[in-house]
């Protein structure tokens, strides 16, 4: 969340002070003071408002803290090890009001995931622990004229090294794989209802289930196009669960839906595309947290 503030921070100050300090010190601490000031004023240099962050901007957020207000980031060279990458941006000029907090976390939410795909295809391919985040509006700072987004990548814990851009770095047949298979479980997770109580809102599993079959309808008829036994496989297995997602779309009760959900579920699990990964020299170890949601 960004917040308007004035750009000179007590960080700059600190820094100065610590340089001024060296004469009251001894020679055995001289070099650790000096160490000192250097890192702080590098540090110094780099920082940047949240506003003029930039698409492949790699930063460290200002007190290493990934969430809350904040408008001071530390922009460093993507080999150095950093926390966030900034993935892609848009603006909302459109909307004419503040739209509240969960609305506009709500329009984030859904444009970073396609900034991002565009920005790094594979996401099994990024390392360990990074997920999608972003810098939006606050309701003051909107008042101000602020309406950027910033779509970033980022870690609450460690840090990572290198650019997450690999863009360029894939076949078309490769593109039309993620593409369609991102789309897959974004949609699943976009339209997972608020309540575990299937019974009391079955309508909303019902539209989930109706657009996850849609996306997997997208997604095999994209498999088509492309070459390869391992493929052919999977097109075989989703256009299997496409059906499964269509009868929990219309089951009649939580009975039926359940009964059609449960083998829906398990035909899209991740683990079932790895063969057709290896055989389009995609990444093929299953992130974590879906490796961890379909064990159970």
């Amino acid at each position: 969340m960004m917040t308007r503030a004035p750009y000179r921070s007590p960080r700059r100050l600190a820094a100065v002070a610590a340089l001024l300090a060296l004469a009251a010190v001894g020679c055995s601490e001289a070099s650790e003071v000096v160490d000192d000031a250097k890192d702080g004023a590098r540090k110094v240099a780099r920082q940047r408002s949240v506003y003029s962050l930039d698409v492949g901007d790699c930063y460290n957020p200002d007190g290493g803290k990934v969430e809350g207000e904040t408008y001071l980031v530390e922009v460093v060279p993507c080999d150095e090890a950093h926390q966030g990458e900034v993935v892609g941006e848009f603006s909302m000029e459109s909307v004419p009001e503040y739209p509240g907090d969960e609305k506009i976390v709500g329009i984030a939410d859904e444009r970073c995931a396609a900034e991002a795909q565009r920005y790094a295809p594979d996401t099994w391919a990024l390392p360990a622990g990074v997920g999608l985040s972003h810098y939006t509006p606050t309701r003051e700072s909107w008042a101000t004229g602020d309406r950027a987004v910033s779509c970033t990548y980022t870690v609450e814990k460690g840090t990572f090294k290198g650019s997450l851009n690999t863009a360029k770095s894939f076949e078309p047949d490769q593109l039309t794989f993620l593409k369609g298979s991102n789309s897959v479980y974004e949609t699943l997770w976009a339209h997972q209802p608020v309540t575990d109580d299937v019974e009391a809102a079955l309508k909303d599993y019902r539209a989930q289930a109706e657009a996850v079959a849609a996306a997997l309808g997208t997604h095999v008829e994209g498999l088509g196009g492309i070459d390869g036994s391992e493929v052919g496989k999977l097109r075989a297995t989703l256009t299997k669960a496409a059906g499964q997602w269509e009868k929990a779309a219309d089951a009649p009760d939580a009975d039926a839906f359940y009964l059609a959900y449960d083998q829906a579920f398990t035909l899209i699990d991740p683990g079932k595309t790895v063969a057709a990964r290896k055989e389009l020299g995609l990444a093929t170890t299953v992130p974590a947290e879906d490796a961890e949601v379909w064990a159970s």
